[in-house]
């Protein structure tokens, strides 16, 4: 029987995909043990394409092995989380420039269907934050993944594919579930996205590569000041959390 190499690396790419989503919303937290056998039972395949994702994950940074059991979903430090924050400013910044002096009409249009998404996704997010309440983890990853599909016109645009393959790979630093208590700081943090977003959109249209520039770059880096900002908070309460189960 030959194998279809071709179609083990699909499913491989799709496995990685979706538990790559669920691990950096939080919907997987950081110490969970991902065994082959659950994945495998999970997704309906074989172990082939399973150690391939799991393999994936690990060159990301997102798990590493564990002996005989699998792999575990890494806690990301704060410092690696400045770090990815830094370097998405420095090419995102970069790639939205370029794309100032190649964007059409069309381009345009994608790039406002995809922004009418993400504001709508960003109006259901902030609900539950103003009530107090923790928002869901599967509108938390379809959140994500509209804020990236934003970008992602952008980068296409641009035609860096180098700058992009970096980008989204820092991108992927994300601190997950541990973040969600920290209410006030996420609200504000997707308020400001959005409305820097419509911003940049605005330059981008007006072919401003200086000003595309600089937004999209006080952008990312604002973003990771509120996301660091969050940690803090959710550190403090696990902390105070800890010491009162004691």
């Amino acid at each position: 029987m030959v194998v279809d190499v071709s179609v083990l690396s699909t499913k491989a790419d799709d496995i990685a995909r979706a538990l790559e989503d669920e691990i950096i919303s939080g919907q997987i937290p950081p110490g969970q043990v991902l065994r082959q056998e659950h994945v495998c039972e999970r997704f309906g395949v074989s172990r082939t394409p399973v150690r391939e994702a799991l393999q994936r994950l690990e060159a990301l940074g997102l798990v590493s092995a564990v002996p005989n059991r699998g792999v575990r979903v890494r806690s990301i430090s704060a410092a690696e989380i400045r770090e990815a924050f830094l370097i998405r400013a420095a090419l995102e910044s970069l790639a939205t420039a370029e794309a100032a002096s190649r964007i059409t009409a069309a381009d345009l249009a994608r790039l406002d269907e995809a922004e009418e998404r993400f504001a709508a996704l960003t109006l259901e997010m902030r609900a539950p934050l103003r009530l107090g309440e923790v928002p869901d983890s599967t509108l938390a990853v379809e959140w994500m993944g509209a804020n990236h599909a934003f970008h992602d016109v952008i980068y296409e645009v641009a035609a860096l594919p180098r700058v992009e393959t970096l980008a989204k790979s820092a991108r992927r630093s994300f601190i997950g579930g541990r973040v969600w208590s920290a209410r006030g700081e996420l609200d504000e943090l997707f308020a400001r996205n959005d409305m820097q977003h419509r911003a940049i959109r605005d330059a981008l249209a007006a072919g401003s590569a200086n000003g595309a520039r600089s937004l999209a770059r006080d952008h990312v880096l604002s973003s990771g000041r509120l996301m660091e900002a969050a940690l803090d908070v959710a550190t403090a309460r696990s902390r105070e959390s800890d010491s009162f189960s004691i």
